[in-house]
């Protein structure tokens, strides 16, 4: 699959796509310190991997230092040889917010893919500017999405605080599945308990019926990242 998204005009109200003329280089500039590197110093570094206009430039974007002055297709490709085996897919019937969180969140977990189902436009300024490097899926409903599981013998894990569902801190998460999460409000749909191979919930303890989608998400791909990942014995570079 490719790692860019065929272009689009964005609607009303939509932020720009990635790489539209003017979008920001990092997600709050104009209201945060400038982050990132200035020009680089001469000799340049060689390598297909670098970008001219950076090294020329400096390099504002918000990504780890180890990726500064690289060119956005070979950040992808270098993230795609260590992806993760999990996948995440949110429902969007109604132009959910928390979706953009829900990009970010993959993005630094390294989901495999992140599918959007049921809408094609989501909010992306929650994303901050992380889907640029990650591998976005549309299906345009819940049943579309569990053929491509099945084709792709991808199990798909409900996550949502329902009748009859397991707690997923006493949940084995499969290696290899998909996070399926429902819309902030309604939770999952009907369609999508009826294709999950099991629902599991999240433990709360206080009067809240309910916790933010994003952070729920959050919450379910750590409980992954945590059984099935390499943990380093030090955080890397920021």
């Amino acid at each position: 699959m490719s790692s860019e998204r065929p272009p689009a005009a964005p609607a009303p109200h939509d932020d720009p796509p990635p790489g539209a003329a003017g979008e920001p280089l990092q997600y709050d500039e104009g209201f945060a310190p400038v982050v990132g590197v200035g020009p680089h110093p001469e000799p340049w570094p060689r390598g297909e991997r670098y970008d001219p206009e950076l090294l020329a430039h400096g390099d504002r974007r918000n990504v780890a230092d180890r990726y500064r002055y690289w060119r956005r297709e070979a950040i992808v490709a270098e993230l795609d040889t260590r992806r993760h085996a999990f996948h995440v897919a949110v429902e969007n019937w109604g132009h959910d917010f928390n979706i953009g969180s829900v990009v970010r969140t993959a993005n630094a977990f390294l989901a495999r893919e992140v599918h959007i189902v049921g809408r094609r436009r989501w909010n992306r300024r929650g994303a901050m500017v992380t889907d640029r490097y990650q591998h976005v899926r549309h299906h345009p409903d819940t049943a579309a999405l569990t053929a491509w599981a099945a084709a792709e013998r991808l199990p798909v894990i409900g996550i949502d605080n329902l009748p009859g569902a397991v707690p997923l801190e006493r949940t084995e998460l499969p290696r290899r599945c998909v996070l399926l999460f429902g819309q902030e409000g309604p939770g999952l749909t009907e369609e999508a308990r009826e294709h999950a191979l099991m629902v599991c919930s999240i433990a709360q303890f206080g009067s809240t019926r309910s916790i933010n989608a994003g952070a729920a998400a959050a919450i379910a791909m750590h409980a992954w990242v945590q059984r099935h990942a390499e943990i380093p014995a030090a955080p890397p570079p920021r």
